[in-house]
């Protein structure tokens, strides 16, 4: 084999070994931060990227898909005195993978312990009762002040919500407390309210028995059939008034005659 022969297989090999190490391939939620001789280069991919040997190389491979962190438990006194814990979740993105990966050393990282900060502060500027009943708003304001404070870093907040609020035994004995008490009073107003409809309906009926005094007479007559169909040895009924007038005024008759 000639030296010419030789040198061009040896040339090819280095052409491809070049060419080989020049290709790159970055998946569809990847994106490539490349730098040429320690400057910022670009943002490449998705797909096969092209890279010039010995003087670019990349920074960072930045996932761009919504990415979900759990904030630890935080010990947090509210506005109105109550020492609580709570925990939170948050999912983020990164919307400009240049600005995340020049501006802060590590975006993950730097976005927990923002939410960390965020979740203590905006807790203990509400009182209690507005963080178990009003958790949505807190939510989008933890939410706003976040994304406000990690734009600068090519981040974008799209959810926090809090996950759990931790009460002091006494704070949760006091609460089931009072929602005992609370249900005591519906139910003893729901009581009343029936007890009042019960009372106007009996106005009623009296009001229609005066009116028409045939309908006692009928009404005498059903509950006497109602007690009828009950298996009971002895029945014991009033008879009506005006049933009994009449005997009453024979046997004073026969008393006033024997005299």
């Amino acid at each position: 084999m000639s030296v010419g022969i030789i040198v061009l297989i040896v040339v090819g090999v280095i052409v491809l070994w070049l060419a080989l190490s020049a290709l790159r391939i970055s998946k569809e939620y990847e994106r490539l931060v490349v730098f040429f001789w320690g400057r910022f280069s670009g943002v490449r991919g998705p797909g096969l990227v092209f890279m010039i040997p010995f003087f670019e190389r990349i920074e960072r491979r930045v996932d761009m898909r919504i990415l979900t962190m759990d904030v630890p438990s935080q010990e947090v006194i509210t506005q109105d005195n109550v020492t609580i814990k709570v925990n939170a979740v948050l999912y983020f993105k990164v919307v400009d993978p240049k600005r995340a990966v020049i501006n802060v050393a590590n975006y993950v990282a730097a976005c927990l312990q923002i939410a960390q900060t965020t979740l203590r502060d905006v807790v203990g500027q509400s009182e209690l009762d507005e963080l178990l009943a009003h958790r949505d708003m807190i939510n989008a304001k933890l939410q706003e002040i976040i994304d406000e404070l990690t734009e600068a870093w090519g981040i974008k907040v799209t959810i926090v919500a809090i996950k759990d609020v931790e009460l002091p035994v006494t704070m949760q004995r006091a609460m089931a407390r009072q929602a005992e008490a609370e249900r005591e009073k519906r139910a003893k107003i729901i009581h009343a309210e029936g007890e009042f409809q019960a009372a106007q309906q009996l106005t009623n009926a009296a009001e229609v028995i005066a009116s028409h005094p045939s309908a006692l007479q009928l009404r005498y007559l059903q509950t006497l059939t109602e007690i009828s169909v009950e298996k009971n040895s002895t029945i014991i009924f009033p008879l009506p008034l005006d049933m009994v007038k009449p005997f009453l005024k024979l046997a004073q008759a026969a008393e006033e005659s024997e005299v």
